[in-house]
């Protein structure tokens, strides 16, 4: 047996990974997309307190390319895509990895309903290119992804699974414990669901919504319980966005971890961004559902123990 069989063990999975960025990169490009690379290397990622960005002498590694894409596109450039490394601390396990690959898109002019639509276009694209239709095996079960996918607010979500209301979830600071125990694996069975209008103070990046100003125009796409996708409809009001970078580095003090620098060129820009939506996708959990593959591990040449 090789030194490296399971390197060995990935050659269909990794077939399957080219397949997809192949056809990734062509569903953009048939749509007039820029396909941009933006540095790896940035003197103050974004300002989260759920998120350890890795030092890279007195900079860092991006853990997205959000900051640098968005000023592009407040420097015009209306639709524009990438597939990068992005780098996180203390995230290891069947579904993380410290480096991992994102695909992140932005589109002027759209809000986070056009958003999803182009999503369930993406992956149809995806599947009908490697030949699986619009049905795909993943851990034993059937997703059928033909349109039109769930569409599933968070205060329903804890209504009809939730072991707790949202109200109490916020109130006690169980949130994400919450969504991750009692409604996550509900999600994303047999069709994909969009998990949508995320409570303010889980908006992030996100533009808040004007009809119901306590919640954010966020959304999260699940596949067979598996979370791939986080897109939002962009917030361009840069006293709104400091203010919430403040109360993230905040919670990262009280945390006993430091806060990061503000990223004051990225705030210049902000009123300068038109109207409109993006998303940052997880390659690999991408690559996972197309491979039918159990492990992160299983969907990437190597693992960091393997190096």
């Amino acid at each position: 047996m090789s030194a490296d069989w399971k390197l060995e063990a990935r050659h269909r999975a990794l077939e399957t990974r080219a397949d997809v960025l192949h056809a990734t990169r062509a569903f953009f490009l048939s749509r007039d997309y820029l396909e941009v690379e933006t540095p790896n290397r940035i003197p103050s990622p974004l300002p989260e307190s759920h998120i350890d960005a890795l030092p890279a002498g007195k900079w860092w590694l991006h853990p997205s390319p959000e900051l640098c894409m968005k000023r592009m596109l407040a420097a015009g450039y209306e639709r524009i895509f990438q597939i990068s490394k992005c780098y996180r601390g203390h995230e290891r396990g069947s579904l993380h990895l410290p480096e991992f690959t994102l695909l992140e898109w932005y589109h002027a002019g759209y809000d986070y309903v056009r958003l999803m639509e182009e999503c369930e276009d993406l992956f149809l694209y995806v599947s009908g290119a490697l030949g699986t239709g619009s049905l795909i095996h993943y851990r034993d079960r059937e997703i059928e992804l033909s349109k039109t996918w769930e569409r599933l607010a968070v205060q329903e979500a804890f209504e009809r699974y939730g072991s707790i209301s949202l109200e109490v979830a916020l109130a006690e600071d169980r949130f994400e414990e919450a969504l991750a125990l009692d409604i996550e694996p509900h999600l994303g069975r047999p069709k994909p669901t969009f998990l949508y209008d995320y409570p303010l103070a889980f908006g992030s990046l996100a533009r808040t919504k004007k009809i119901k100003p306590a919640v954010a125009e966020r959304f999260e796409i699940y596949i067979g319980g598996l979370e791939v996708a986080n897109g939002f409809s962009e917030l361009t009001d840069a006293g709104e966005q400091r203010a919430r970078f403040e109360r993230e580095n905040k919670t990262r003090i009280k945390r006993g971890q430091s806060p990061y620098p503000m990223p004051e060129k990225f705030l210049e820009a902000l009123s300068h961004i038109p109207e409109s939506a993006g998303i940052a996708m997880g390659v690999d959990r991408m690559v996972m559902l197309f491979a039918n593959a159990t492990s992160i591990d299983d969907v990437v040449s190597f693992t960091p123990e393997e190096l």
